[in-house]
């Protein structure tokens, strides 16, 4: 055994203790004992190639990530910078009075229809539905579901409450179809500028009507220049009026004289929208735009305009009114005439038909019918609404038709063709198209139709008829009111003109020196009263009512009442005197 140990031939493999063992390393890693095969090498091999695969699954997840989300925010070209946006429900667009008040939304709702072919029990089912929705009938909901067809309606604008009652039943064949429905949460106030949509919430009338396809493509709220608590206003007190007179019906526009831009529109009796139930049909007509009328008196201003403007007649030219004026085919007489000469001031003061008429045929048939056209009393009114009038205008312009268009008869036109030819004769001179729709004058020029200083005289005449005529019940002190009568009798059904039945109508404006806005107020047949003496003119009635129209709202309007201007006019009548 020791003899290993001490033989020669194994010296060379004995090692001493502490010697280095020397180790062949070609002889190693082939031996028995290779790391390779070392369980602990092979575990960090393996977690060393999972580490690396986890890595290269991220880094690429990380790669598409920058390349989907940051790359296209880093891209300076506006062309590959785009914003999706949420798509609005709603496909009608909101309607706003001028200070932003919402007058006409949509609001998201669900229909009911059904597949009568997918329903089983259709009788069952009729009875079912008839039970949850009250208002429906059920014999009619039964011949629906028997229908041959894939597709029929059985209710519009369900409640979420109802929507839940009838998913409830679990009834087979019935579905539920997004929808919209228009709600106007100011009522009648506004019926007639608004008008009012169909069960598709498709426009019928109004504004609906009239602006569908700007409300249908845009989503921007429509702003009006309307303002809704001076409409409330005027709404209020015309019926007051309307309801004191006894009349079937009344109109009044406030304008902004400048720009022709309607503040208010009221028309009555009106209607509620959301319901679009009437009991009169009359309540569905807008007098203001859609009705035409002979305006009487009224149109004497438009004639002392159109004279004045000629040429032909001065303000101080007078015309003699002492009898009746004769001509071919008829006799011009006046209603209450002071018989004497009266001057071209006085004419209008005292609403003379004779100086009028004599007026008119001074001038001539052709400068009247001019001037008329150009103040748009030949064509409907370009305005945003579905109802417009067309006005009825003589076809032969001979000597008679001269002398009743003088004094308001023998043309017929709509309330708003008299008030925006009212404010360009008093507001400079500019004719400016009605509008309702906020800031639509800029940037539009009108169109003159007489010259300032024959605006400025017409002024100074329109004060005198509220000052010393027959609008002196509409002398609101502070304001200066400046405006003009017209009664006109109404035709019958034979063609011939009735003396018990009237339109009556007052146009005015405020503060008449410098205009701001103008007021027309139109009554259809008011009756006589006790505190009217048996009268049913315009001067007691239309008149009074203005006159409250204009004390309300004149605040609203923040015009500053100035009481100094009568207090002026009261001291230059007592210098004048001596």
């Amino acid at each position: 055994m020791f003899g290993k140990y001490f033989s020669r031939k194994s010296k060379e493999d004995f090692y001493l203790p502490g010697e280095e063992i020397k180790v062949d390393r070609t002889v190693s890693f082939n031996s028995s004992l290779s790391t390779e095969k070392d369980p602990l090498s092979t575990c960090k091999s393996r977690v060393v190639f999972a580490v690396l695969g986890f890595s290269a699954v991220y880094l690429t997840i990380a790669l598409r990530l920058f390349d989907v989300c940051v790359i296209p925010n880093l891209q300076s070209d506006e062309e590959n910078h785009k914003v999706t946006f949420a798509q609005n429900p709603i496909r009608r667009a909101d309607i706003i009075d001028r200070n932003g008040s919402i007058i006409a939304t949509s609001l998201p709702t669900v229909n009911l229809y059904a597949n009568p072919r997918k329903v089983l029990n259709p009788e069952k089912a009729a009875h079912e539905l008839a039970m949850a929705l009250p208002d429906l009938d059920f014999e009619q909901t039964l011949k629906k579901l028997k229908q041959k067809g894939s597709f029929v309606y059985l209710k519009r604008n369900l409640t979420p409450s109802q929507q839940y009652q009838i998913n409830y039943l679990g009834i087979p064949g019935l579905e539920f179809e997004n929808g919209e429905k228009r709600v106007y949460p100011h009522k009648n106030l506004l019926a007639h500028i608004i008008g009012s949509t169909n069960i598709d919430n498709e426009g019928i009338s109004g504004i609906e009507k009239a602006m569908d396809e700007r409300l249908t493509q845009s989503d921007i709220p429509l702003q009006l220049s309307i303002d809704v608590g001076i409409q409330d206003t005027i709404r209020m007190l015309l019926k007051e009026g309307m309801d004191k007179f006894h009349a079937i019906g009344a109109t009044a526009v406030l304008m902004d004289v400048n720009t022709s831009e309607i503040i208010s529109m009221v028309s009555l009796p009106d209607f509620d929208p959301n319901t679009n139930r009437v009991k009169d049909e009359r309540a569905l007509f807008n007098m203001a735009t859609k009705g035409v009328y002979e305006p009487g008196s009224v149109l004497k201003i438009f004639n002392t305009a159109m004279s004045l403007e000629s040429g032909k007649v001065k303000v101080t030219d007078s015309f003699d009114a002492t009898q009746p004026l004769k001509l071919k085919y008829n006799v011009i007489k006046d209603y209450h005439g002071e018989n004497r000469w009266l001057s071209v001031p006085e004419i209008l003061v005292y609403s003379s038909n004779i100086g009028s008429a004599q007026m008119a045929l001074k001038v001539g048939g052709s400068e009247q019918r001019n001037f008329l056209e150009k103040i748009g009393f030949f064509e409907p009114l370009d305005i945003e609404v579905a109802e417009r009038g067309y006005p009825l205008v003589p076809k032969r312009w001979g000597e008679g038709t001269i002398a009743t268009v003088a004094y308001g008869y023998g043309i017929a036109v709509s309330p708003l063709h008299v008030i925006t030819g009212y404010s360009a004769v008093i507001n400079g001179g500019i004719y400016h198209s009605p509008s309702l729709i906020k800031g639509s004058a800029k940037g539009k020029e009108g169109h003159r139709v007489i010259s300032f200083n024959t605006s400025k005289a017409m002024r100074k005449l329109m004060r005198l008829v509220v000052t010393e005529g027959s609008g002196r019940r509409a002398n609101v002190p502070g304001y200066e009111v400046g405006g003009k009568t017209g009664t006109a009798n109404k035709l019958s059904a034979q063609g011939k003109y009735v003396d018990k039945k009237v339109r009556t109508t007052f146009v005015s404006a405020f503060p008449i020196s410098n205009p701001k806005y103008a007021l027309i107020v139109m009554m259809d047949e008011p009756q006589a009263l006790k505190e009217t003496w048996g009268f049913t003119a315009a001067g007691w009635n239309t008149v009074p009512t203005a006159s409250k129209i204009i004390t309300a709202v004149a605040p609203q309007l923040n015009l500053k009442a100035n009481y100094d201007l009568d207090e002026l006019r009261h001291q230059r009548i007592i210098e004048a005197s001596y």
